[in-house]
């Protein structure tokens, strides 16, 4: 970089958001991830030695992967060739690659090749990389949002290191935050901001993690705060409410959180707490999540783990899906509301899904035998000559409207698949069944020594 880039850099710099120009310049300055660049574990050794692998940063965002980036360059004095895969193409990759071959021959600096949002690269695009990585032509890192286990290729994930950062702690949010105010040459000291301590509660909450979400809010709230006489700037809540406007929430529709979302909502409604499952859904729905991808899986909760302990819960939840049809959103999440506390509070039992699972196995790789003849429909007088439909029972015809018959193919005579739960009103379905077929729904007698 020549004198003029250098300026250039410098004057750019000054106009930038208080996010870019509050960005560490070393690991001394680096907020949190203690558990990946504190003293003696294996990045910070990487780092201070000078011989860095390739990574993968795996995090959410503002935790620190691009600025981690920038230092790793910076501490091993490697030249930084930053793209976007949003924007980036083959194209771009192949001329960063010639450069940095050209470069390691005139001067001998390596290359540390920065992709942002990796996991937007497609297969092709993570293939072109891969031998330039394997030689040592560049060194990568990858910064991701998402899961790299499914979105970096298996060659290219195992020729790096897959380092996790965690979101920022509300402490650390909130020293970033006081760092940017103080900070005469490139924060808000200038200014002299003072911030009220809810205002600064407020931030650290507002930002779910994010240092570069707080940095910007405040400096919002502090460059729209007029000067008292004194040309102090006192940022008040309500003024960072008003600089915020809108908290984002933070999700991924398409990513790894739809998914662990989902899954503790399920977790939660099995685990029978209303109050987890109503924030797992709301946290959901106030993100935008599809309402109706929510509700189609409350309809499988309902028969997967209520069942029949308590049949109605398909049926409210086949009305929660006809409600949000019918009013819309935001309307309709109340109608969700209502389906999710019903299920969380319900008597729960698998017994269904464990009886179907059983009898799926056994029509898969069973024998598949005949129907039963007395089972058989028998519409006309060749089939009932073979003896269609022959010994078979009318059940209205006897006392109770029951008559015991075997239903069965013959090898699975006897068979009991479904074993029905004592909870709720499965209990009075097994009351039922074991009067009937007392010698197949016998109770189960406890096991020696319990």
């Amino acid at each position: 970089m020549d004198l003029f880039d250098f300026n250039y850099e410098k004057e750019k710099l000054k106009e930038a958001p208080l996010a870019a120009r509050m960005r560490p310049a070393n690991l001394a300055e680096f907020v949190g991830q203690e558990h990946i660049i504190g003293a003696g574990h294996v990045l910070r050794t990487a780092i201070d030695s000078g011989k860095l692998p390739s990574v993968v940063l795996w995090g959410p965002p503002g935790s620190g992967k691009t600025t981690l980036a920038y230092i790793m360059a910076q501490a091993t004095s490697s030249h930084f060739s930053p793209v976007s895969a949003v924007s980036a193409g083959v194209a771009d990759l192949r001329k960063i690659i010639e450069e940095a071959r050209e470069r390691r021959k005139m001067s001998g600096q390596r290359t540390l090749l920065f992709i942002d949002e990796i996991h937007r690269f497609n297969k092709a695009q993570q293939d072109a990389i891969l031998p330039y990585v394997e030689d040592g032509t560049v060194t990568l890192i990858g910064a991701t949002t998402e899961n790299p286990s499914f979105e970096v290729i298996s060659p290219l994930l195992s020729r790096s290191q897959v380092f996790v950062l965690k979101p920022l702690a509300p402490p650390e949010i909130a020293t970033i935050i006081n760092r940017a105010i103080s900070d005469n040459e490139r924060g808000l000291g200038a200014f002299k901001v003072a911030l009220e301590e809810s205002a600064l509660d407020y931030l650290v909450s507002m930002s779910n993690s994010d240092a570069r979400t707080a940095l910007n809010a405040l400096e919002v709230a502090a460059m729209t705060t007029p000067p008292d006489e004194n040309g102090r700037r006192f940022v008040t809540l309500p003024m960072v409410e008003d600089a915020v406007q809108h908290r984002a929430i933070l999700y991924d529709k398409n990513g790894e959180q739809h998914f662990d979302i989902i899954s503790a909502l399920h977790k939660t409604l099995r685990g029978s707490d209303p109050d987890a499952a109503l924030y797992w859904l709301a946290r959901m729905l106030e993100a935008g999540e599809d309402p109706l991808y929510i509700v189609r899986r409350l309809v499988r909760f309902a028969s997967e783990d209520v069942g029949m302990a308590d049949p109605q819960a398909l049926v409210v939840s086949m009305a929660a899906q006809q409600a949000v049809h019918f009013i819309g959103m935001p309307e309709g999440n109340l109608a969700l509301a209502e389906a999710v506390v019903y299920l969380a509070t319900a008597p729960k039992s698998n017994s269904l899904y464990t009886a179907y699972s059983a009898v799926k196995k056994e029509v898969t790789a069973g024998r598949n035998e005949p129907v039963p003849l007395h089972l058989r429909n028998a519409p006309t007088k060749l089939m009932k000559d073979l003896d269609y439909g022959k010994g078979y029972k009318y059940a209205h015809q006897f006392e109770g409207h029951f008559v015991r018959q075997e239903n069965l193919p013959e090898s699975l005579k006897g068979r009991q698949f479904y074993e029905p739960g004592e909870q709720g009103f499965e209990k009075q379905v097994l009351a039922r069944l074991r009067g009937w077929w007392p010698e197949r729904y016998k109770p189960k007698t406890e096991k020696p020594g319990e």
